[in-house]
């Protein structure tokens, strides 16, 4: 099968996806990505090729159909973008020479479209290492940015691709934004974001959204104070996902300004109030957020509309003082019930 042939393949299968999803949207990355496979042997079955349903969890590109490649994409939000993978490619499948994306957008009018995988690629983010940032059809792609071919660039060594990725996080920094990787060390697991600002330096509307993100996907904050971890992973998201450094931790839930803003006597718990004051924000971030980061953070896919019913589950199995479904959401819990 040639590249031409193989184009009409993907073409035949966004088009057999995108039907089925107007019909009945995808629910997670997994149910979409299973669908993708399935429907990606159906369509190259006459070629006498064998897709494999049993690939390495960690197997990039997520569909090996003889020498191509499929990355799949899912977001149940209305945009063409989304996080990718690893700058590293540690498990990259060796026999797969040209790479492809295929992207499930269930937002908005669902449908299914396809890239070339080095043309989609338009950033460089950090996680918990630095990964791609893919866009189906991007002005211009992160290696043309770069100067250099995707093909070259992925065969690099991890040192060689920081000093790329260096230099092109350079042209981007805004006044008062620093490079965390000032020097071109080799260190292939670090942690920390290129860019970084100071929490305190935010606006209170981006404070709101951001404690909001972290409050979701880091149940663990409602523990009880004298739990010295339960902040760790709220703290991590911000610096990870967001380039933001909270160098005190209570600042974002149990500081009196966070949690008591009027300065009342009213009492009570403190994380207590402090959530119930990003209620409606933390709606919004579970409308917003893409179902990959709470994999990452929660270790499950969870259906959209099932993700503050979650959460509050988590919240009440980890807190201590207090039962966090008996105050928090309840206009939402009312809902579900009716």
């Amino acid at each position: 099968m040639n590249q031409q042939e193989f184009e009409r393949v993907l073409n035949a299968v966004c088009e057999k996806l995108t039907a089925e999803s107007r019909k009945s949207p995808f629910q997670t990355s997994q149910q979409f990505e299973n669908r993708v496979r399935e429907v990606a042997q159906e369509t190259v079955r006459e070629f006498g090729i064998q897709v494999d349903f049993d690939p390495h969890p960690q197997a990039f590109p997520d569909i090996a159909v003889g020498a191509f490649g499929i990355e799949v994409k899912f977001t149940t939000n209305d945009t063409w973008r989304s996080v990718a993978n690893s700058v590293l490619e540690t498990n990259r499948i060796d026999d797969v020479k040209k790479i492809y994306l295929v992207f499930g957008k269930m937002g908005g009018d669902p449908e299914v479209k396809w890239g070339e995988y080095d043309k989609c690629v338009m950033h460089v983010r950090t996680s918990h290492v630095p990964r791609f940032e893919v866009e189906l059809f991007p002005e211009h792609s992160l290696f043309e940015k770069m100067g250099l071919p995707y093909d070259e660039f992925r065969r690099l060594p991890m040192e060689d691709k920081m000093l790329h990725i260096r230099a092109y996080a350079r042209q981007r920094l805004r006044p008062g934004e620093r490079l965390w990787w000032l020097e071109d060390m080799s260190d292939h697991d670090h942690t920390l974001p290129i860019q970084a600002r100071l929490y305190t330096k935010l606006s209170v509307p981006e404070k709101t959204k951001l404690r909001a993100e972290a409050a979701l996907l880091c149940p663990k904050i409602v523990q009880s104070g004298r739990s010295r971890d339960k902040y760790d992973d709220a703290v991590l998201y911000l610096l990870t996902y967001h380039g933001v450094l909270c160098h005190q931790a209570r600042d974002l839930f149990s500081a009196g300004s966070v949690a008591n803003p009027t300065n009342d006597d009213s009492g009570g718990i403190y994380i207590e109030r402090a959530l119930k004051l990003v209620e409606k924000e933390m709606l919004e971030a579970a409308e917003r957020l893409e179902d990959a980061v709470f994999v990452e953070y929660w270790g499950e896919s969870v259906p959209r509309e099932e993700w503050i019913n979650r959460w509050l589950g988590k919240a009440d199995a980890l807190a201590r003082d207090w039962i966090p479904s008996n105050s928090l959401f309840l206009d939402y819990q009312g809902k579900r019930k009716n």
